[in-house]
């Protein structure tokens, strides 16, 4: 029998309350059929998430910086064997809990319009071609490709979705059909044609009046219909709620279930759905149609060997959390994912120039910006000023400098611009760490900036941040400004000011490791930025509006700081272009490095079409065809 029969023939033997119970996330046991309780929520954004240890690899912006989607296929491989060893352990206990099972609400393809969102840094950036490939390559690497499927991944969130956070519940994002297709569904349609991911979760928000969750022209008459899609929708948690509470589409959440279940929604994040036989009693919703979403679910859970005692994933030992093989392969990607800005000749860093390095800034060995967000917790981990001591032979000096967001001092933090100025001015090179934290763009709920609940107000650094920023560079010492952030950061005066600028989006538990590899010239940089770096606040058009024009490389007037698609290596790179098929890259002399070969079109506007990842020695030529 496949996996659908089976499925069909177990919910046969469902009453219509039991159908009903499978629907809601936390999904209760039905002993009598032999069926555990099951919890579909899990997280896995950058490594298993919220499970206690695993790898956490860079924040998902950072892995989009490598453009190399051979190595993101590796990485969400290593988590989907992180995932099932842990779900081979917790199903002994009899059944799972809440993130201790295979279905994963993993990855976040929504495109990075603007830079203000909170959540951006769980994208893979503004462009849709290289969120939809760096999509594919997770999506497959989480599935694999055996019998059965390995995980489920579920691409989110459905649909132009990027903020405001403080709106979300009951946003109604308007958008021309043109935006529509090719920029917000672009990446789904690419992950569903390309990697067939099991999922997809609908958004809080409504789009041209529809809510996301409920909508029959988003679920209905696109995603099943012109996409052809073959899997389940899970609504995001309180979602369905929100139709009725917040978008006052409904008058209860039980026309908000029956509306949501309709079109296509089969699982609910939340507690709307226990108004279902309400719903089912005031005839808005047909058995008919609960049996179909509840077949659907246990076809997903029967094609997860969740019912079998041959899947060949149950064997995957739990040695392999935090493997060395996991951390040699997360030291990869961290290199990968930093982006050098600037670097007027002072890196790689001669050790024999320098005796003393100051390490100066509020990023200098600040843990949560290793681990972005939907994380979860190395057992070990290196901050930029643990990996710089580790690799430096000299003195380290340190000073926090400053609270990240406050100006202001107390009579117990005392002055800590103070002793920033006066550690720097006892070295010989002065490396800044600084930038932003999950504490200061994130979820809404996540963030210390209520008032616009994760997202941002502008794109400058922090005040305090810039107060500490001057009083060194006023030092006139050699400096490096590293930037920590997961999104774009006004660099205009590091970039005047400074020797060189790098870019380290929140690169997960070996960050500093990989740091102090990049200054000190063991490897080569090769990031691009997956994101514009706008000069101003001033550039960018009002957050609330969802029109693309004016905004990312593609439609952006102005002239940025930083282009999309930027980064420096090591390497003195050239790139002769045979045809608009093949390029011949050169690397003249420098280093070996790793490299990004992106290949555009230019009219009407800018368009990456196609990206290679490269490694090329000194001297040699390779020739890349598209």
């Amino acid at each position: 029998m496949t996996f659908y029969e089976r499925a069909l023939e177990l919910v046969s033997k469902m009453t219509i309350e039991e159908k009903m119970s499978q629907m809601r996330y936390d999904a209760p046991a039905i002993e009598r059929l032999g069926i555990p309780a099951y919890n579909w929520w899990n997280e896995c954004l950058h490594g298993v998430a919220r499970q206690g240890s695993a790898t956490v690899f860079p924040q998902a912006i950072g892995m989009a910086a490598s453009f190399n989607t051979e190595l993101m296929n590796r990485v969400a491989t290593a988590i989907s064997d992180e995932a099932r060893a842990k779900y081979n352990e917790f199903k002994k206990f009899g059944s799972t809990e809440q993130y201790q099972g295979l279905t994963y609400w993993s990855p976040n393809i929504n495109i990075f319009r603007d830079p203000r969102w909170g959540r951006g840094h769980e994208t893979y950036g503004e462009d849709p071609l290289l969120t939809g490939k760096m999509g594919v390559a997770f999506i497959k690497g989480l599935q694999g490709e055996g019998k059965y499927r390995k995980l489920d991944a579920t691409i989110k969130h459905y649909a132009v979705h990027s903020g405001p956070e403080y709106e979300r519940h009951g946003f109604d994002a308007v958008v021309s059909q043109k935006d529509l297709y090719e920029t917000y569904l672009s990446a789904f349609k690419y992950c569903i044609d390309n990697a067939h991911p099991s999922a997809v979760m609908g958004a809080y928000n409504r789009v041209n009046g529809e809510a996301c969750c409920a909508s029959k022209t988003l679920l209905g008459d696109i995603l099943y219909g012109e996409f052809g899609f073959d899997g389940y929708v899970v609504s995001d948690c309180g979602a369905i709620h929100d139709i009725n509470a917040h978008h006052k589409i409904t008058n209860s959440d039980a026309e908000s279930s029956a509306l949501a279940v309709n079109n296509g929604c089969q699982l609910n994040c939340g507690d709307a759905y226990l108004a279902l036989y309400e719903a089912y009693e005031m005839d808005l919703i047909s058995e008919e149609t609960i049996t179909k979403a509840v077949t659907k679910l246990f076809e997903a859970r029967f094609r997860l060997g969740m019912f079998d005692t041959d899947c060949e994933y149950d064997n995957i030992p739990y040695d392999v959390v935090e493997c060395d093989e996991h951390k040699e392969l997360n030291l990869k990607m961290t290199e990968e994912s930093i982006v050098l800005l600037k670097n007027n000749g002072i890196l790689p860093l001669d050790r024999s120039k320098y005796k003393t390095i100051a390490v100066i800034g509020p990023n200098s060995d600040r843990f949560s910006t290793l681990i972005g967000n939907y994380n979860g917790n190395p057992s070990k981990y290196t901050t930029p000023l643990r990996g710089i001591q580790e690799e430096f032979d000299g003195k380290v000096l340190y000073a926090g400098g400053c609270h990240p967001t406050d100006i202001g001092s107390t009579m117990w933090s005392g002055n800590p611009f103070r002793e920033g100025v006066i550690n720097a001015s006892k070295a010989d090179l002065v490396i800044m760490c600084m930038g932003l934290n999950p504490g200061i763009e994130g979820e809404e709920g996540d963030a210390y900036n209520g008032d616009v609940a994760g997202d941002k107000k502008d794109i400058e650094l922090p005040a305090s941040q810039r107060k500490l920023f001057d009083d060194i560079i006023k030092l006139g010492k050699p400096t490096i400004f590293v930037n920590i952030s997961g999104s774009c950061v006004s660099l205009c005066e590091q970039d005047e000011k400074c020797d060189a600028v790098i870019q380290c989006f929140y690169p997960g538990a070996m960050g500093g490791k990989a740091l102090a590899n990049v200054l000190f010239g063991k490897t080569s940089p090769s990031g691009r930025l997956p994101v514009t770096f706008y000069r101003s606040t001033d550039d960018i058009p009002p957050f609330r509006d969802y029109s693309m024009e004016n905004r990312t490389y593609k439609f952006f007037k102005g002239e940025p700081l930083y282009k999309f698609g930027y980064g420096l290596t090591y390497g003195d790179i050239t790139e002769n272009w045979v045809n608009e098929n093949e390029v011949v890259i050169t690397n003249n002399g420098g280093m070996d490095t790793s490299y990004s070969v992106l290949k555009f079109k230019y009219e009407p506007h800018p368009e990456l079409l196609d990206f290679k990842k490269i490694f090329i020695k000194v001297g040699e030529s390779v020739t890349v065809k598209f």
